[in-house]
């Protein structure tokens, strides 16, 4: 099913990636259906058709949806507790559980009592490939930053003076300023962010000090967020 060998499955058993539930006779492993099942989906292309509105609420597995700011901050203590216990990544899950929260916090900082769409985040992970996925459908880093800068017109410019402006005010005005956090952080890591918000798209990478901007072929109201990360042998 996954189209990977034995030997691999044993590797991800021992580095905690893909941990099986139990252990037979003879080193057999087993693992929980929905484990498995979780593994074969595309949790960023479910995201994408979330917030594209091509996938119903109801569609969304009940632990990839945080509907309030508790939630999110139980699930993120258990996704905490999963990248602690890899030793591939012992120096950096704090950076990457930082850069989470940031991204998940922002959606229900800046949305508060104003959610122009489903209420709530999307927020899953998959450890064996490396990558966290989030998404939104609240307002959105243009109409989120035209209240202190209304000068910006594009989602595009929005993204860039969202990730490389310092934008000051007083609460509830400060809007942005944690995603330079993010792409600091990012960049000095080995890690790959994209960040969509309407029609535009951020690229931020590691050792680069640019970022790239680029209109998308879709538009949607909210936020989507791919975060990867790597470890020394996945490099």
């Amino acid at each position: 099913m996954f189209g990977v060998s034995m030997d691999t499955l044993r590797r991800w058993d021992k580095r905690g990636y893909f941990p099986a539930l139990k252990k037979g006779p003879g080193g057999h492993r087993f693992y929980p259906k929905q484990q498995v099942e979780t593994y074969m989906r595309d949790i960023f292309t479910e995201a994408k058709k979330w917030v594209m509105g091509e996938l119903d609420l109801q569609d969304i597995p009940y632990d990839q949806y945080c509907e309030n700011s508790g939630v999110f901050q139980a699930r993120l203590a258990n996704f905490q507790q999963e990248l602690d216990s890899l030793k591939e990544l012992e120096e950096m899950y704090p950076l990457i559980l930082a850069i989470v929260g940031e991204i998940g916090n922002n959606s229900f900082d800046h949305n508060l009592g104003n959610w122009p769409g489903d209420v709530g985040i999307f927020f899953a992970h998959d450890l064996v490939r490396g990558y966290v996925a989030l998404a939104d459908k609240g307002q959105g880093i243009l109409q989120t930053l035209n209240r202190v800068r209304p000068d910006l017109i594009s989602h595009a410019d929005a993204l860039r003076v969202a990730f490389t402006e310092v934008i000051t005010g007083r609460s509830p005005e400060k809007r942005g300023n944690g995603l330079k956090f993010v792409k600091k952080v990012v960049q000095a890591e080995p890690m790959e962010l994209s960040f969509y918000s309407g029609d535009a798209m951020v690229q931020i990478k590691t050792a680069r000090d640019d970022i790239n901007i680029t209109v998308t072929g879709f538009e949607f109201q909210g936020c989507l967020a791919l975060l990867k990360f790597y470890t020394d042998k996945q490099l």
